[in-house]
């Protein structure tokens, strides 16, 4: 794979794909694939690793050419109709199921779902939570269905558009987290082909004039919707990181914090209701 891949993708990512493609077609562990690197593949492997290449050589990502990507422990399914989970999204997960651990009943609220990876990661981390979730695409909605029963996931997944859906009832929901759309069409250039190419636009782009649209919608339903104490975690821009906390603290949120990933880019934002 080395000698085709490594000028499109560099050397690191290249393992990164075998180990994927070694666990995915072969079952192989990383330590197997040491071992038996000797061995001789199974016969049908070397066209179907042909195959793959061929994909990769054309910026298809390689979760969607395996139909699988691992997120916060969990194998999910993706499809061209889903973005591809990424590991800062992992680590919204980590804040909200780090504040919230020792609650129980939670009713939680995941906004613009895609696979269902949130949703689901945190259906089966809190305790007893009652979580549903929104997607625009019926598309996206069947893989996150999909996904949640082969986790043996209680989510209650339904089709809205959060622009112009009616107001969720008045104190029904406890947290409300989103990783909306947030890249502004002005950034494309900067981004790759296996994400340009192939992954759902109305998943990731907003019009320049506009960035914090969607954000604009999710704080409106959430501070209508979330009880006393109720709290909101969002996936940022690191752009407008400050601009999404700002809007927050205009719609009668407290504490509303940016939150650093692990590459030190502003990348989230969470915040408290404090109801009358």
């Amino acid at each position: 794979m080395h000698h085709r891949l490594d000028a499109l993708y560099g050397s690191g990512e290249v393992e990164a794909i075998t180990r994927m493609v070694m666990d995915e077609v072969l079952h192989y562990s990383p330590v197997d694939t040491v071992l038996r690197a000797q061995n001789d593949a199974p016969d049908f492997f070397d066209a179907k690793l042909a195959g793959i290449i061929s994909r990769l050589e054309k910026y298809e990502p390689i979760q969607h050419i395996l139909g699988v990507c691992t997120f916060h422990g969990h194998r999910f399914t993706v499809t061209p109709a889903t973005l591809v989970p990424r590991p800062e999204t992992e680590q919204l997960v980590d804040l909200v199921i780090d504040e919230n651990r020792d609650s129980e009943d939670l009713r939680v609220m995941d906004v613009g779902t895609g696979s269902g990876c949130i949703a689901i990661s945190l259906a089966r981390a809190l305790k007893f939570a009652q979580v549903s979730a929104i997607d625009i695409s019926d598309e996206a909605l069947r893989v996150a269905r999909d996904n949640a029963q082969a986790l043996k996931a209680r989510v209650d997944f339904r089709q809205a558009d959060v622009l112009t859906m009616p107001l969720w009832p008045a104190r029904s929901l406890d947290i409300v987290v989103s990783n909306p759309p947030y890249v502004c069409q002005s950034e494309r250039a900067q981004m790759e082909r296996n994400v340009l190419d192939y992954e759902p636009a109305a998943a990731l782009f907003v019009p320049d004039d506009d960035p914090l649209v969607f954000y604009r919608s999710i704080v409106r339903q959430a501070a209508h919707a979330l009880d006393t104490g109720g709290r909101v975690y969002f996936e940022v821009n690191r752009r407008f990181a400050n601009e999404v906390a700002h809007l927050l603290s205009s719609h009668g949120f407290i504490n509303a914090t940016v939150h650093l990933d692990t590459f030190g880019n502003a990348r989230f934002v969470t915040a408290h209701i404090c109801q009358d």
